[in-house]
């Protein structure tokens, strides 16, 4: 018997929250039948864990899974980085499909991007990247797309650095240039590298946004410039923003606004 100065409902909210730990997914009659909770007190504690952002429904499937919150609690970054994998691959693997060409989810460490998850192309020509790999986040898309979304004064540090480093005659090496592409990356809600990492190479990339605003992460859309500059780039980064915000809703974001397209 529990002890009578415990707070039943709370109780019963973390019984249900260690079930949904113990499944990547789990619906909501299996954890009524795993907790003995009747299926409407099951839903009702759900949407309290879900508003508080600790659980959050696959809109897909309607099955439940803990939230990128309840990982920053327990601490670890890769841990952290596992959780973000596995909201993120199942779309990395949707718009490779749909663009044919890699999808990367990469993270930032300061100034640094590192590449987190890959899903290769189909084509015999194509790009990767080994996970782990570390690139300056000044000369890649990703690297603009969660530089453009931090919070203001956080990138003195990093434009102090400036001239940054030049890797093709495309790299963006001044602040006064990298300033006004990330405020067109925030405007549009995506970033593009027009060969500024690597010669021939074209990314586009979007970022992925935690319960308060703050920039968890970013998916990328790379390949060769001979067949992306053939595509509408604004429409890949639309694609690659909206896939991204799901994602964001489904880790507890709550836009405040629309992000203008242009």
């Amino acid at each position: 018997m529990r002890n009578p100065a415990i707070v039943q409902s709370v109780a019963r909210g973390f019984d249900l929250l260690e079930a949904v730990a113990a499944a990547d997914e789990v619906g909501l009659v299996e954890l009524a039948n795993q907790t003995g909770l009747q299926p409407s007190t099951t839903h009702r504690l759900l949407t309290t864990l879900i508003e508080c952002g600790y659980v959050v429904q696959n809109p897909q499937t309607s099955r439940y899974r803990l939230s990128h919150k309840v990982v920053e609690l327990a601490g670890g970054a890769e841990a952290r980085i596992e959780r973000l994998r596995t909201a993120v691959h199942a779309h990395l693997v949707a718009i490779r499909d749909v663009t044919g060409e890699t999808t990367n989810l990469c993270v930032l460490d300061r100034f640094t991007v590192v590449y987190a998850d890959q899903v290769e192309s189909r084509s015999t020509v194509r790009m990767f990247s080994e996970t782990g790999r570390r690139v300056p986040a000044h000369a890649c898309s990703a690297g603009k797309a969660m530089l453009a979304f931090q919070p203001p004064g956080a990138l003195g540090d990093l434009m102090a650095r400036a001239p940054f480093a030049s890797l093709t005659p495309h790299t963006l090496t001044s602040p006064e240039q990298l300033e006004g592409e990330l405020r067109r990356a925030r405007t549009r809600g995506y970033a593009i590298d027009r060969e500024e990492f690597e010669e021939g190479v074209v990314c586009v990339s979007a970022p992925i946004f935690g319960p308060t605003g703050e920039v968890l992460a970013a998916t990328s859309v790379s390949g060769p410039a001979a067949r992306l500059q053939r595509v509408d780039l604004a429409e890949l980064g639309a694609l690659v923003r909206g896939r991204m915000l799901e994602v964001s809703r489904e880790l507890g974001h709550r836009p405040v606004e629309a992000v203008a397209a242009v």
